[in-house]
């Protein structure tokens, strides 16, 4: 006698999830690969030298944006409204983050990053990534994925579910409760 299994067969995995881990090995690889092939040319001082010089610029460059973004704030708090002017902030302080990384690669990243033209474009390319994605995902479907629940047990079973709302924290004061409608 033999038995079947019924349990359903094990979701695939995403392109980026299979990809990515391969992607950032190879990333490392070339880093190290190029800061050799510079130490072998130069000397090894010099790419030390590159390398603080990577540190100190994206340590600035992350400092700018953050203060540049708390200013925004600021400002926007005293107009009462939402902050404005920062387009390129975000692209700024990843331009910044990829300086501060080691290796060669990721500081010329960087280094395009900080040019405000790449970052406009940038900018208006993941604008317009963002409304297509959400035009494709239909009317009331980000809703919907926000109210659904997926609880996994231990033993591989998934259990659905609706979240009705989130309980008062016993230092919060607690609003009167609406009837439950089902």
């Amino acid at each position: 006698m033999t038995q079947t299994s019924t349990q359903p067969a094990r979701p695939r995995r995403s392109r980026l999830r299979t990809f990515l881990p391969l992607g950032i090995a190879a990333w490392l690889v070339l880093e190290i690969w190029l800061l050799t092939l510079v130490a072998g040319a130069a000397n090894g001082f010099t790419v030390f030298l590159l390398l603080v010089a990577g540190i100190l610029l994206g340590a600035a460059v992350v400092k700018r944006a953050g203060r540049r973004a708390f200013q925004n704030l600021n400002q926007a708090v005293q107009r009462g409204g939402t902050p404005s002017g920062s387009e390129g902030n975000g692209w700024l302080m990843l331009g910044g983050l990829l300086l501060i990384l080691p290796g060669l690669v990721s500081d010329v990243l960087g280094l395009i990053l900080l040019i405000p033209p790449v970052q406009k474009a940038l900018g208006r390319r993941a604008e317009r990534t963002f409304e297509r994605r959400l035009r494709a995902a239909g009317p009331g479907s980000l809703g919907d994925a926000f109210q659904q629940a997926r609880i996994h047990r231990p033993d591989g079973k998934v259990v659905q579910g609706e979240v009705i709302r989130d309980e008062p924290r016993g230092d919060a004061p607690q609003e009167p409760r609406p009837p439950l409608t089902h």
